[in-house]
């Protein structure tokens, strides 16, 4: 079930016209995003999979989402609300690709209910090379790990 937003109230951004012509195109703003973070949450705190490995690493929801609501006003709307190092956080993770896919189906459902269809595809898009990326990450991590320090 896609939303109509016909009137878009201004978001918070270091680059203005570049969000404004963002929002516009997908219909993507900050009640979306928000509505879209915390559905999507909601479903990963609930899945068997990935629920645990959530749940063992946080323990005050609020602040992680509104986090992921400035990280994806960021990657979508290109705000730069964000500023953190997701890489270094996932790297140690104990996942595998698996883990990953499954966070990209919940995604991929999530944004398909929440946002238009111009708005879920351009967050679908940025989700999987985030996934890519920071599955790239864990497995270098896991292999520094397993290589012995020569000096």
């Amino acid at each position: 079930m896609s939303q109509t937003h016909t009137s878009l109230p201004p978001i918070r951004s270091a680059r203005p016209a570049m969000t404004l012509e963002m929002t516009e195109r997908t219909g993507l703003n900050d009640a979306v995003l928000t509505d879209l973070v915390h559905g999507f949450y909601g479903k990963i705190r609930l899945d068997p999979v990935l629920g645990p490995i959530f749940a063992d690493r946080i323990s005050d929801w609020e602040p992680h989402l509104e986090k992921m609501v400035d990280f994806w006003s960021s990657v979508a709307l290109m705000t730069g609300r964000y500023h953190g190092a997701p890489v270094p956080k996932h790297a140690g993770l104990p996942v595998t690709w698996e883990h990953f896919a499954r966070w990209l189906d919940l995604f991929r459902e999530t944004a398909n209910e929440i946002c238009t269809a111009e708005g879920a595809a351009h967050v679908i898009e940025r989700a999987e090379r985030i996934a890519r990326s920071l599955h790239m990450a864990s497995q270098d991590a896991r292999q520094d790990e397993a290589v012995p320090n020569l000096s």
